[in-house]
């Protein structure tokens, strides 16, 4: 499955360093060049004339910086979606507003590029020829973030709120478990929680479980809860998650809670 791809980058040594960087993977990596932009007006013009299926986009740019055109792309009516490439990470969580699907920190690597395309490429034999940053990239709440940001190894990946099976508070930091690795984050269960409760529902005070995760309960037979009851062993119940064989304790305030949802 070949990508259509558009580069926009007010310096053209760092358009010319991408187009390197793209054809070192265009084995693994099928895709087409339709063409590239320095700024604002152009990338327009060019996302009108070529609908490429995604744009490659710098954020700091003269006139038009890459995160208001990003949201311009998202009133078109087949917006494509963007993986932000910027030697900056500070604006990571502003990418959740214009549904980034990835964002990429330079120097990038030809291995970080490749795994962004492969994404791209899955998404778009899944989901269609047309990939939506607005809509199709990734699921979450109706006008809220799609991913979280997690910064690891000098460089900040986005994982698709869709992906999360739980979040579990730990020391200073926040343990966000996919089906396949765990990340730390810094973010509080609670603020958390006040944005996506639709999505996540809290098991005890120091989890969060995404609702669509929950297959079952099952009695275990040890708790630590530490609301209102002391740290001990006891009988209690624990959340059956889909692919994985961990478990997660559910604390007695929040039993009424998850035994609704799995009635």
């Amino acid at each position: 499955m070949t990508l259509r791809l558009l580069i926009v980058d007010d310096e053209a040594p760092a358009r010319a360093r991408m187009k390197t960087l793209l054809s070192d993977i265009a084995g693994e990596c099928p895709h087409q060049i339709v063409g590239e932009a320095a700024g604002a007006q152009q990338a327009q013009d060019a996302v009108a004339l070529a609908a490429p299926d995604i744009v490659l986009l710098d954020v700091q740019m003269p006139g038009m910086t890459g995160l208001e055109l990003a949201a311009c792309f998202m009133k078109t009516p087949s917006p494509p979606a963007v993986i932000f490439v910027t030697a900056y990470d500070e604006y990571a969580l502003k990418a959740f507003e214009v549904h980034a699907l990835d964002y990429l920190l330079k120097p990038v690597r030809a291995s970080r590029l490749a795994e962004a395309l492969q994404r791209a490429a899955a998404l778009r034999a899944t989901q269609g020829p047309a990939i939506s940053a607005a809509s199709k990239a990734v699921q979450g709440t109706q006008g809220g973030r799609r991913n979280f940001s997690v910064q690891e190894r000098g460089r900040v990946l986005l994982v698709p709120v869709g992906e999360v099976i739980y979040l579990k508070a730990e020391l200073k930091y926040v343990t966000l478990r996919t089906r396949s690795r765990e990340y730390l984050i810094e973010e509080s269960l609670t603020s958390i929680e006040d944005e996506l409760g639709e999505l996540f529902v809290r098991v005890h005070r120091k989890a969060l479980v995404a609702r669509g995760a929950i297959v079952g309960v099952e009695r275990g037979t040890l708790a630590v809860d530490g609301e209102g009851d002391a740290d001990r062993a006891q009988e209690s119940w624990q959340v059956i998650l889909r692919d994985l064989d961990e478990r997660l304790p559910i604390s007695r305030r929040q039993w009424p809670v998850v035994k609704a949802l799995v009635k």
